[in-house]
C-alpha cells in the first residue's frame, strides 16, 4: 500500500497533540524537513518537546516553532544560532536538556533499536552526568544514558519511493536516519518520489518499514546558516 499522501498539513494534522515529543532531522539548516516543520507551525500545536540537534535559527527551521511560541523543552547538542531561543530560556520559557552530540544520536539510534539505556564515557565528572546513574566497566566509570523514542518523528530525504524506501543527499543524510528510526510514527518528505521497486535496494538508507507516511517536499531554496567565502585572488600577468 502506498505511503504516499496529499499534502503535509492533513497528515500531521491526524497524529499532533499537545504535549507530545518530536524528533526532528536535520543539522543546522541542512537536510531539515521544512515544510512538515512549517505545518507542525500552521497547527498550532502547543507544549513541545523538540529533540534535535539543534534549534535552526531565527526565522527559519525549528527557529518557526520557537517564535510561534509552541516549544516547551528543548533536546538538543547546540543551540548557539538562535537568539530568540536563548531569550526564551533565559526567561523562564523554554526548557533545555543539553546531549553531547554524539551521545544524542546514539540515543536516537538506540530508541529506534529497541535498546531503553546505554553507558558511554561521555560526559563523565560534568553536569551532564549530574543525576544519572554511573558504573564502572575494566576500572573506568561510565554514565547511562537513556534512549529516545519520540512520538512523531519528521525527516527529509532526497529521494524515496511510495513504500517509504528513503535515500538521503550528500550532509543532509546527517540526523536524519537515526530519527526516522526512532519515532512511533514516522513522516518524511523527499523531493524526488518514485514507484515501487524503482530504487536499488543496496542504496536504501531508511527502509520503508520505519516510515508511515510520506509527502512530496516543495521546491524551495535551501537555507544555510552563514556563508563563509575566500576573496577573489586578482590574477596577475608576468611581465
Amino acid at each position: 500500500m502506498s505511503k504516499l499522501k496529499s499534502n503535509a498539513a492533513g497528515t500531521l494534522a491526524d497524529v499532533l497533540r499537545d504535549g507530545m515529543t518530536l524528533a526532528v532531522g536535520g543539522f543546522g539548516l541542512s537536510g531539515i524537513p521544512a515544510d512538515l516543520i512549517e505545518a507542525v507551525r500552521d497547527s498550532g500545536v502547543r507544549d513541545l518537546t523538540v529533540v534535535s540537534n539543534n534549534m535552526g535559527v531565527d526565522g527559519k527551521g525549528l527557529g518557526v516553532l520557537i517564535e510561534a511560541g509552541l516549544v516547551r523543552k528543548v533536546i538538543a547538542s547546540y543551540v548557539g544560532e538562535n537568539k530568540l531561543f536563548a531569550e526564551q530560556y533565559l526567561a523562564g520559557l523554554l526548557e533545555v536538556e543539553f546531549t553531547p552530540q554524539g551521545t544524542l544520536a546514539e540515543r536516537l539510534r538506540a530508541g529506534g533499536a529497541g535498546i531503553p539505556a546505554f553507558y558511554t564515557k561521555t560526559g563523565v565528572g560534568t553536569l551532564v552526568a549530574e543525576g544519572k546513574p554511573l558504573a564502572e566497566f575494566d576500572g573506568e566509570t561510565y554514565v547511562q544514558e537513556r534512549a529516545i523514542r519520540a512520538d512523531v518523528a519528521l525527516v527529509h530525504a532526497h529521494t524515496a519511493d511510495t513504500d517509504g524506501n528513503l535515500i538521503y543527499r550528500y550532509t543532509a543524510r546527517n540526523f536524519n536516519p537515526v530519527v526516522a528510526t526512532a519515532g512511533l510514527v514516522t513522516i518524511a518528505e523527499a523531493e524526488v518520489i518514485l514507484e515501487p521497486g524503482a530504487l536499488d535496494p543496496n542504496h536504501i538508507i531508511t527502509p520503508g518499514v520505519y516510515v508511515q507516511h510520506l509527502v512530496q517536499a516543495s521546491n524551495r531554496v535551501k537555507d544555510i546558516e552563514q556563508r563563509t567565502v575566500r576573496s577573489r585572488e586578482t590574477a596577475t600577468v608576468p611581465a
